[in-house]
Parts: C-alpha cells; structure tokens; sequence
C-alpha cells in the first residue's frame, strides 16, 4: 500500500475509532460521576436546571487514548508498520503522552476538590514546567514582519513555552461557559491543527494523527455536551484538551501562528476580560458576564446561536490559517483583535441599554472564571 495511502488510512481510522469510542464512553463517565457525587449542581451562577457531571471531558482523554493505544497494539502484535506507517512515527510519542496524563490528571484533581482559580492555575504552571522540562518548548517563531523565523534564546523560550501552555488552558477555560461551546472551538482548532500539519512545507503526519484523533474524541463527547448539555466538560476536559492543542502546536515551527489564528476568539476574549477587570479593580478570576459569548446572548441570540457563531467564526480563522504565511497569521490576528474589541464594546452597549429597559430578561450563566 502506497506511503501517502496508509497515512491517510490511519488519520481517517483513528479518528472514527476515537469517535465511537467517546460517544460510548462519555455516558458511561457521566454515570460514574453521578453514583461519586462529581455533579455541578444549580445554583448561584450556575443556572443550569437540574445536576449535571462535571467531569464529563475525561470521555475525551480515554477516547483519544484507547484509539491511539489500538493502532498502537496492532502494530506492536504485527511485529513492525501495518497501521502506522514509518513515516507517522515519532520520539515525540513519549511526550506527547506525558503531556496529555499531566493536563488530564490537575483537571481531575480540580473536578473532584473544585479548587479555587489560584491553585488552578499553579497546577497548570507545573504542569508546564514538567512539559519544558520534557523537552517540549518553542523554539522558533514567527517574525511578524516578514515570513523568515526568529529564533529564541533559552530562556525566553523556556518562559514563552510556559505562557504558551498555561494562557492556552486559561483561554479555553474562560470561553467554557455555554454548552458545547470549548468543546466545539477546539475540535475545529485540533482539525486545522491535523490539516496544517499536512501541507507539504509543515509536513508533520504524525501531528495530523495526533490532531485528527482528537478532533474525533471531542465530536463524539459533543453528542452529549451540545446544548441543553447531559454532561460538562469540566476542568478534566479543558486541561486535557488545552494542553494537548498547546503541545500539538508547539511540535514543529509552522502551527503557533497558526494556532494563536484559529483560536483567536478564546484568546482574544481572555484578553479583553482579564484588561477589563484589571482596570476595574475586579480580583482577574471574579467571575462576570463580559465574555463575547454572553454579550451575544444579552443581544437575543439563543443559546444555540450564540455557540454556532463562534462556531462559524473559529472555522473561518482556521480556513485562514490554510492561506495565509506566519506572518499573514500574525496580521490576521491583530485585526481580528482589533475588530472583537470593536464588537465587544458595541454589543456591552447595546446589551446594557436592554437589560435598563427589562432587568429581568438576562440569567446567569455558569461560568467558572
């Protein structure tokens, strides 16, 4: 069987298998953590009508991890390459499996103790320190003024890969606040990732195996997470998904662009908050409704639609991401930043003067952070 063939083979394989093996695997998560009392219940912000699991995004990490480990097994029983060409495989292996156990595991921790933001995120930070320390950090990036590659000094790269790391699971957490909505982003950002990794000048198979099986592990956990949601993805699942995108965008010199591009809107919304809280006086991890998501809801959009706008427009960066160079992505994102906080500040606008005319139109909506 030709090279080209067999990868194309193992990509689309590996992410039916993750898939089904999610959509079978996530009810089973959710009933466990029932019968363990791991349930956000309603109440206070929390407006969802009835308890819900909350450790609902561990379905994905044992999706993506038994789809892997099949293709895996298979080959290892077959003595050599049957399932996953020579081509596909990596030393990265390793570490990309550090890093998924590492980001899955302070996520369960937070699930089961719900731990306050602070200790959330120094989880997180040792969770990037153990990663650097691994040997995955960033080493190149793009020069935003020509399409040639900077490269960073140890230090600056050792700091910026721990940023990197932490503000990827920051950003997808804060966007966590309508169903199916972090979920739904980063398996469109986990596509392109897979996609970009292709391109002959990238030329990462095994990164597109990676992102391909991942992208199908959420899309079989949205079956049940899509609103009105029967399970959350919970701090397991946004660690665990954040830090594989994080890692997945670091292996080569070609997708942090890209990645900081098609999640621009998580990343940018993070932003815009953490400013407009700063310069409040607000404590950065007080919770509000100044998310872009809320804003669309305060403006009449539906839960549904609200989550299928970003949808829309996350699959829009990430078809960007195909056509343009690094520093295309890099241009495309400051405009984007420019156009969100334009928009942002036009719907709190707008949004304020509806809920002056009826107070009682808008509620709460959970929201960690």
């Amino acid at each position: 069987m030709p090279a080209v063939s067999s990868t194309a083979l193992l990509l689309v394989g590996s992410t039916i298998v993750a898939f089904f093996i999610a959509a079978a695997s996530t009810p089973l998560v959710g009933l466990v953590a029932r019968r363990l009392g791991m349930l956000d219940v309603p109440g206070g912000r929390r407006a969802h009508p009835r308890p819900i699991p909350r450790p609902g995004g561990l379905a994905i990490a044992i999706a993506f991890g038994l789809a892997v480990f099949l293709f895996w097994l298979v080959d290892r029983i077959a003595g050599g390459p049957f399932l996953i060409p020579e081509e596909v495989r990596s030393p990265r292996f390793t570490l990309t499996a550090i890093a998924a156990l590492l980001g899955m595991g302070i996520g369960l921790v937070d699930d089961i103790f719900e731990l306050r933001a602070r200790w959330q995120l120094l989880g997180l930070s040792i969770v990037a320190a153990v990663i650097v320390i691994a040997g995955i950090h960033i080493d190149f990036v793009n020069d935003p003024f020509s399409d040639r590659l900077l490269e960073l000094t140890v230090p600056v790269a050792v700091l910026f890969t721990m940023f990197w790391i932490v503000g990827m699971n920051v950003a997808l957490n804060f966007i966590d606040g309508l169903d199916g909505l972090a979920a739904g982003v980063a398996a469109i950002a986990a596509l392109t990732l897979g996609g970009l990794a292709l391109l002959p000048q990238v030329s990462e198979p095994f990164v597109a195996w990676m992102g391909f099986t991942l992208a199908g592990a959420i899309a079989g956990f949205l079956l049940f997470n899509f609103h009105p949601a029967r399970l959350f993805l919970g701090t397991t699942g946004v660690a665990f998904v954040g830090t594989m995108l994080a890692v997945l965008s670091i292996f080569g010199t070609a997708k942090v662009a890209a990645a900081l591009l098609v999640l621009g809107v998580p990343i940018i919304d993070t932003f815009y908050v953490l400013v407009r809280r700063l310069a409040s006086g607000r404590p950065l991890y007080a919770p509000d409704r100044g998310h872009f998501h809320h804003r669309l809801l305060d403006v009449g959009l539906t839960h549904q639609q609200a989550v299928l706008l970003i949808y829309g427009l996350t699959a829009a960066l990430g078809t960007l991401a195909f056509v343009t160079s690094g520093r295309g992505q890099v241009a495309s994102f400051v405009a984007l930043a420019i156009v969100l906080g334009v928009a942002v500040m036009a719907l709190a606008q707008r949004s304020t003067k509806a809920e002056e005319l009826d107070p009682g139109l808008y509620r709460e909506e959970a929201d960690r952070f």
